[in-house]
């Protein structure tokens, strides 16, 4: 009995553990209450799933790409919560009535604006996943739309506040909207209107000083002009004053002729860089500065600009030129204007001629409109997270019981509905292989899933452009066609085909019976290579003679060397006769090898009844070590391996049965009802006489051994028994003499 207030759980003892049964919706509204020892799963990866990734990430709470129990507990828990039944959550589909919502949550009161703007009736049509969708889009042509952004059709016809917003992208940058259009969030508009605030109390400081602004608004137009030629009216009267320290030193503050040599070598720019730099007249000791005529020309304009804006106003119209003493007091006269421009403050709302205050004025002015206007939109974000509330409600209830199936449990892969890991179906080598999963990295995926005991086949797979990586397992069939390079196709979960070869293999044995014939094939396979190879060799040896003896027969009309003078021509070596020992030799070596051969089939004979026994221990000899290695194997095959290379995180072994890896791997069968003609036109001939050879010599066989046992005699008649030689021997009567043999006498004959 369980105990009061706690759960009840169904368990399937599938795969080798126990799995629960998720049945209902109270199964996983207390879910958080399963002991996380007994589930399969304890992560798993967001990406290369069969399973929507939008869901997923939902779940992902953390962001970090991997679903683990927390996470999809809190899932359950707040889907159950949202629901006025935890049951609908076992139903399939992506709709909900707002009255299957509970009352106490404010999705249902979401749920039926929604209904609403979408042109539904709240009271009875369902909302739909895509209803939810679609909202995302609607909001995005609103005015007001919760995203925080403001564009300048936001303002509508308000010319100053939609001015203010386009001056803020243009200074402050952007931010695109739902739309994707460029607009301004609050931060910008914060940042702008406390900049132009700054700017309009620097211009306030000098409304309320005269001695700042001497000449009213053109007060700025002279400080510049002092500002744009100061540094040269410097240096003119520096010179002067060294020239007056030492008249000598007058020709070498003056532009030596080798400068104006430069200068006449080529087409005369008054804005040369090289005229700009002679000084702005010529220097002599107590001169003035002239304002205008016999003055450097790339500084004509400054000059003229100086006395125009600033000398005639403050010292006189009269002046055309002036000395030290009065380029002083001009400095002198703009120095608090000239002291507040350096404390403007730093923006970037553009320079002092960009911003007047009657420009700031007007800016500041729009603020609370702009204000307002993110105020408005800012209040559309609740709708906004509660839409978003809305997509996952209808996406738990969708999606989260398969996800369940696939986690807590692999009630779905057990069940051959199709996990979420197996990523399609490959065809290769005659047979289907269902239990396919994506592969990031293949060397590091086979070192661990070698240890799942599968024969596994890492195939890169491609479709165009497009390339991805799998591994499918074998679990049925043999694998003597199976290697690097043989090529297939693979079908993903959409139906698309992709062509797929094998790049790596690990090879296990898929069956008991496989492995029975294994050790045979691998015989065959020995003797097939070694025959090659003898071939190969007595080719090679045959080339060689061959090509020994057309040289031989190429060069044979060549003149033999001439004999060494006193000395014999050397006669033609003949070839070596065979050594009669030899020949003796091989002889016994092959008596020796028949006699074995004879005794080793004559000791098998005398077995008689006991011949099948031998035979069958043979075969188990033979056989059994590998039967019994696969048969280790086989038990020890399992799933969790190659999915914990996956990134899962597997709780449980997860065996694969023989008889659930035959449905995983499936072979090619004909079709039911299907005709097979087996007139093959081009089939090899017929060995038909190897065979009856073979029958004859197995009969002749088992008839010798029938002979020799006994069992033939046994079973013929009387009649047809052959008599016994033996001389009949009469045992003598009771009480009769005993016959007296007499003993043979040496040397005696008869």
């Amino acid at each position: 009995m369980a105990a009061p207030g706690r759960h009840v759980w169904q368990f399937a003892h599938t795969g080798g553990v126990d799995q629960v049964l998720l049945r209902s919706g109270q199964d996983i509204a207390h879910i958080g209450e399963l002991d996380r020892k007994l589930w399969v799963a304890l992560a798993c990866p967001v990406q290369g799933l069969e399973f929507d990734s939008r869901t997923l990430a939902l779940i992902d709470s953390n962001d970090d790409g991997r679903i683990r129990p927390p996470e999809l507990i809190a899932a359950c828990e707040w889907a159950a919560a949202q629901l006025r039944d935890p049951q609908l959550l076992i139903a399939a589909g992506d709709t909900l009535l707002p009255a299957d919502i509970a009352d106490s949550s404010d999705l249902q009161p979401e749920a039926r604006r929604i209904l609403g703007i979408v042109g539904k009736n709240p009271d009875t049509d369902a909302l739909t996943l895509g209803d939810v969708t679609g909202r995302s889009e609607l909001l995005a042509s609103l005015r007001f739309n919760g995203d925080g952004v403001i564009t300048p059709e936001t303002a509508g016809d308000d010319e100053a506040a939609r001015a203010v917003i386009e001056r803020i992208l243009q200074t402050h940058g952007s931010q695109p909207d739902r739309k994707g259009t460029a607009g301004i969030a609050r931060g910008q508009a914060d940042a702008f209107f406390k900049e132009a605030h700054a700017l309009a109390d620097w211009h306030a400081q000098a409304v309320s000083d005269d001695a700042t602004m001497p000449l009213g608004d053109d007060t700025l137009a002279a400080a510049a002009a002092v500002d744009a030629i100061e540094a040269k009216v410097d240096d003119f009267f520096a010179r002067c004053h060294v020239a007056a320290f030492d008249p000598k030193a007058v020709p070498a503050l003056n532009p030596a002729a080798t400068a104006y040599d430069a200068l006449a070598g080529s087409a005369i720019d008054v804005h040369a860089p090289a005229l700009a730099a002679l000084p702005l007249a010529p220097v002599a000791p107590g001169r003035t500065l002239p304002l205008a005529g016999r003055v450097n020309p790339a500084w004509a304009g400054a000059l003229a600009r100086l006395r125009a804006r600033a000398v005639a106003p403050l010292l006189g119209e009269a002046l055309e030129a002036i000395d030290d003493t009065q380029w002083a007091l001009l400095r002198e006269r703009l120095a608090p204007c000239r002291q507040w421009l350096a404390s403007r403050p730093a923006t970037r709302l553009g320079n002092a001629a960009d911003t007047p205050p009657d420009i700031l004025q007007g800016w500041l002015g729009a603020e609370a409109t702009v204000m307002e206007l993110l105020r408005q939109d800012e209040a559309e974000e609740a709708h906004n997270g509660r839409l978003v509330d809305l997509e996952k409600l209808l996406r738990f209830k969708r999606d989260l019981y398969r996800l369940l199936r696939n986690f807590v449990s692999f009630e779905d892969f057990y069940a051959r509905r199709g996990a979420i890991f197996q990523a399609g179906r490959l065809y290769l080598d005659g047979r289907s292989c269902e239990l396919v999963v994506r592969v990031a990295d293949a060397k590091k995926h086979a070192m661990l899933a070698g240890l799942a005991k599968t024969c596994l086949a890492y195939c890169e797979c491609t479709r165009g452009k497009d390339k991805m990586t799998i591994v499918a397992a074998f679990t049925a069939g043999d694998t003597d066609f199976l290697f690097v390079g043989r090529n297939g196709v693979f079908y993903d979960r959409d139906g698309r085909d992709w062509d797929a070869t094998i790049t790596q293999l690990i090879d296990n044995p898929t069956s008991v019976a496989q492995a029975f014939v294994a050790p045979y094939k691998k015989f065959i396979r020995m003797i097939e290579e070694q025959v090659a190879k003898r071939a190969a060799a007595s080719e090679a040896t045959a080339q060689a003679s061959l090509s020994t003896m057309a040289t031989t027969v190429a060069t044979a009309d060549k003149a033999v060397p001439p004999a060494t003078a006193g000395q014999p021509a050397a006669l033609p070596k003949l070839p070596g006769r065979i050594d009669v020992g030899t020949v003796a030799a091989l002889g016994v070596a092959m008596g020796s090898i028949s006699a074995v051969l004879v005794a080793m089939f004559t000791k098998f004979v005398d077995l008689g009844p006991w011949i099948p026994i031998a035979l069958v221990g043979v075969v188990v000899a033979i056989s059994g070590p590998s039967m019994l290695i696969a048969w280790i194997k086989l038990r020890q095959r399992s799933l969790g391996p190659i999915l914990d290379a996956s990134g899962w995180a597997i709780n449980g072994r997860m065996k694969v049965s023989v008889r659930l890896g035959g449905s995983l791997s499936r072979m090619a069968k004909l079709p039911h009802g299907a005709k097979r003609v087996l007139n093959d036109p081009y089939a090899d001939r017929s060995t038909g006489w190897l065979v009856g050879a073979a029958v004859l010599l197995v009969a002749a066989a088992l008839v010798v051994w029938g002979w020799r046992s006994g069992w033939i005699e046994r079973h013929l008649p009387e009649s047809a028994r052959p008599a016994s030689t033996a001389p009949a021997v009469t045992a003598p009567a009771v009480g009769a003499p005993a016959l007296s043999i007499p003993a043979a006498t040496p040397g005696r004959g008869g």
